[in-house]
């Protein structure tokens, strides 16, 4: 009992004695406590100028020094100051007490516990000084800045659809076309040198090791690949342990002219499991899209004609030039001939004439070359493509103008793809076959092409073989043009006085021309050496003054001929031998009187035809003899027929019987007394009518193009009070209804179901008109399923009209004067 007494009372002996020495220790010993910590201080401050020594090596080789080793400077440079400044206050503490006779026995205790817990913390940033990690690790390679780089506002949106790109989790790999220069990039143009691939691949995972700070542990491809694609792999796990993010990684392969193999490099794109983003920069979309997979591509401005190469060149070459050497070379710019601007050949033209050579299919290198003819007139309209491809014979493996122009919509597509040539400012470059070419291209792409402002390089194999000539006006052209090789020839006289002729002679020695294109020419008899052109397969004779045309009977390989906007009066009678031809354009040929009965019917290979505001004096069927004009049963003969533009000027004119016996797969028809027709087209089957009554539409051609057309027109018909059957209108996108005054009733509900496809509707000044649908028995049918497209309803000037309740109010729609 006594041993346990004496222990507890030595336990509260300890508690309380030891806490008490302690604090009077601070009050007699308070010197030796500020001497201590001065001594400590001082070794604290050796070591850390050692540590110095250490983390300036370190920074000399561009390391990073790691953060425990900064902090441990940064918290001795803090206490050591404040230790400091405590020491020297202890010494003016004792002079102001007449050198310790008149001590202060509180301020005595005060200091001396102040220095012990000084120097209590100075012990622990002593024993801090332990770094396994080391001092420092490899820094990433720093962003390469762009020297000279200006934030413009036209490059906004191609950055932001870029960052848009990045900040997409579900987008791995981003596409941009044409050069890019951003701030940390792995340069891949030997990408055009095809034996440079293994040692490329490496660059890559060397380039990608740096800025991860990685060293690589195997030597060969393959297993640094294994090692890359762990690394990027592992900071995505550590994300999922929802460790503290210290970096995203962005790669940018910058220049590329072939695929690389992504998966060899160690780069895992398709890889949920990485946060690497990609960005591939190239000049051809298809590379980035198709064989890279990118899944978003991003295509830069048209600056420079697409390129901003030499934009770059440019600039750099003119940087603190005068005026006048920014002047000249504008001219020269504009003249597309830059020889004096220093690196234009080198950096722009070689980009260029590399995107050439790689083209896998001669056939779109023809095609280019062909552009290069044709740049000078500007943008090059589809139609005009389509004209002289097909009289090359480019696509000379195809059959059918269809196909053809499947391929040549496919070709072009590459070219611009490949940053060859560019969308063109209007729908058509040609003008007066705006409508045409929209028709013929309307499911593809009827723009315009050109080629670049700033390049038109079109080195041609033989140049012997392509003339392309634009003047003002001909004057005193040679006897004859001796060019045995000539395949294509343009002549374009813009004189508009009809004073241009050619010499009869003029054709002599060009038995190879294929393509012949004459413009605003006069010819009161074609010259007699073109039966020496038996190759001939395009001839062009748009705006031309035209005569005696019989001899271009002879020519028999004869594919297009075109006569758009030219006087001629009388097809002759000759045409029925061109039985190969297969697109004929006669549209704005407003002279033209006679059409001899059946030169159109023997045209049996015949795909395209147009006569927009051309021919108006068709022959009622009824009276069509040998010595008639054409009827439209002739039409009926035509069973290569895909595409129609022709206007009839009288609604009796129409047969009863089907004159179109084939299935077009585009058209514009137009009936009627129109004064004006429309110049370009929104859908490829269209049908307005004008004038006639209702049994106008119960006739075999018209039904018939009532089932597939997609814009129909119903102007001034004069119908009776039933509704408009409009049974099997499946494609129908746009209805016009306009001055049908005997209409009361549009169409009855039950109908709707026959108008799948509705998407606008237009009721103007049909004064009789009360109801735009009638129930007929079908109550509470819901109108957003009958018309699930419907999105436009314009009722203009209906005086009688009491209910259109039926139409949703989310529509768009127009209600205008006199609508009861």
């Amino acid at each position: 009992m006594a041993e346990i007494v004496f222990a507890v009372a030595r336990k509260v002996s300890e508690y309380l004695v030891a806490p008490i020495g302690r604090q009077l220790g601070y009050l007699f010993c308070y010197r030796s406590h500020a001497e201590k910590l001065r001594n400590q201080v001082q070794t604290l401050r050796t070591a850390r100028n050692d540590q110095q020594i250490t983390v300036d090596e370190a920074t000399r080789k561009g390391d990073e020094i790691r953060p425990a080793v900064q902090d441990w400077l940064n918290r001795v440079d803090r206490i050591t100051g404040e230790a400091e400044a405590f020491v020297l206050m202890t010494d003016d503490q004792n002079m102001n007490r007449l050198n310790g006779w008149c001590p202060n026995l509180i301020t005595r205790y005060q200091l001396g516990r102040e220095a012990y817990k000084k120097a209590q913390v100075i012990v622990g940033i002593q024993t801090a000084r332990n770094f396994p990690d080391g001092i420092s690790y490899p820094v990433p390679p720093l962003s390469a800045t762009v020297k000279g780089y200006e934030c413009f506002q036209s490059r906004d949106s191609t950055l932001n659809d870029i960052m848009d790109a990045l900040r997409d989790d579900k987008t791995k790999m981003i596409g941009q076309q044409d050069l890019f220069t951003t701030n940390i990039y792995i340069d891949v143009s030997w990408t055009r040198v095809s034996k440079k691939d293994e040692e490329g691949i490496a660059k890559i995972q060397q380039k990608i090791s740096e800025m991860l700070g990685y060293q690589f542990k195997g030597k060969d491809e393959s297993t640094r690949a294994d090692e890359l694609k762990q690394r990027l792999q592992k900071k995505k796990e550590q994300e999922k342990e929802n460790q503290p993010e210290k970096e995203k990684i962005l790669i940018i392969l910058d220049d590329i002219w072939k695929e690389i193999n992504l998966e060899k490099v160690g780069i895992p794109f398709k890889d949920d499991q990485t946060i690497c983003k990609l960005v591939v920069v190239s000049r051809d979309e298809n590379r980035l899209r198709k064989a890279m997979g990118a899944q978003k591509s991003i295509k830069v401005l048209d600056e420079c004609g697409g390129l901003p190469i030499a934009i770059v060149t440019i600039a750099t070459t003119l940087k603190d030039e005068t005026a006048a050497i920014w002047k000249n070379a504008l001219d020269e710019l504009r003249s597309c001939a830059p020889t004096n601007i220093i690196g234009m050949e080198e950096n722009v033209y070689s980009c260029q004439e590399w995107s050439y050579n790689h083209l896998k299919d001669n056939e779109v290198k023809s095609l280019f070359l062909l552009c290069g003819c044709l740049s000078y007139y500007g943008d090059i309209s589809m139609g005009q493509m389509l004209r002289y491809a097909t009289g090359m014979n480019f696509f000379y493996r195809i059959d059918s103008l269809e196909g053809t122009i499947n391929k040549l919509v496919t070709s072009l597509k590459t070219l611009k793809a490949s940053s060859l040539l560019l969308d063109g400012t209007e729908d058509d470059g040609d003008g007066s076959g705006v409508g045409a070419s929209r028709l013929l291209f309307m499911d593809g792409d009827h723009k315009s092409v050109r080629m670049h402002d700033l390049v038109h390089w079109t080195e041609i194999e033989d140049e012997s073989k392509f003339i392309s000539l634009y003047c003002k006006a001909v004057h005193d052209p040679p006897p004859r043009l001796v060019c045995p090789k000539l395949q294509f020839f343009i002549l374009h006289s813009n004189s508009g006085a009809y004073l241009n002729t050619i010499p009869n002679t003029f054709f002599e020695g060009m038995s190879q021309l294929k393509v012949l294109a004459l413009f605003g020419m006069y010819f009161p008899t074609l010259p007699s050496t073109l039966r020496s052109l038996a190759n001939l397969r395009t001839l062009n004779l748009d705006r031309c003054k035209l005569g005696d045309m019989a001899i271009i009977g002879e020519l028999k390989k004869l594919q297009v001929l075109s006569m758009v906007g030219s006087d001629i009066q009388q097809l002759p009678r000759e045409m029925m031998q061109l039985t190969n031809l297969r697109l004929l354009d006669l549209n704005y040929c407003e002279e033209l009187k006679v059409i001899p009965r059946d030169i159109l019917s023997r045209l049996s290979r015949l795909e395209c035809l147009f006569m927009k505001s051309s021919f108006f004096e068709w022959a009622v069927d009824e009276v069509c003899d040998g010595d008639s004009n054409a009827c439209l049963l002739e039409l009926n003969n035509l069973h290569s027929l895909r595409t129609i533009e022709v206007k009839i000027s009288n609604t009796e004119l129409v047969p009863k019987a089907d004159m179109f016996d084939h299935n077009l797969t585009s058209y514009a028809v137009f009936i009627g007394s129109f004064d004006r027709l429309p110049e370009t087209y929104e859908e490829s089957r269209m049908l307005h009518l004008k004038g006639g009554d209702e049994s106008l539409l119960s006739r075999d051609g018209i039904r018939k193009l009532l089932r597939t057309t997609e814009d129909l027109l119903l102007w001034g018909l004069e119908v009776c009070s039933r509704p408009i059957p409009v049974r099997s209108f499946d494609n129908l996108k746009t209805l016009v209804v306009r001055e049908c005054h005997g209409l009361k009733i549009l169409f009855l509900l039950s109908m709707g179901r026959d108008l799948p496809q509705l998407e606008e509707m237009i009721i103007q000044s049909c004064i009789e008109m009360q109801q735009i649908m009638e129930e007929d028995g079908y109550v509470g049918i819901n109108l957003q399923l009958l018309f699930p497209k419907l999105r436009s309803l314009e009722l203009l000037y209906l005086p009688k009209l009491v209910n259109f309740g039926y139409f949703s109010s989310k529509m768009e729609t127009t209600f205008e004067a006199m609508c009861s």
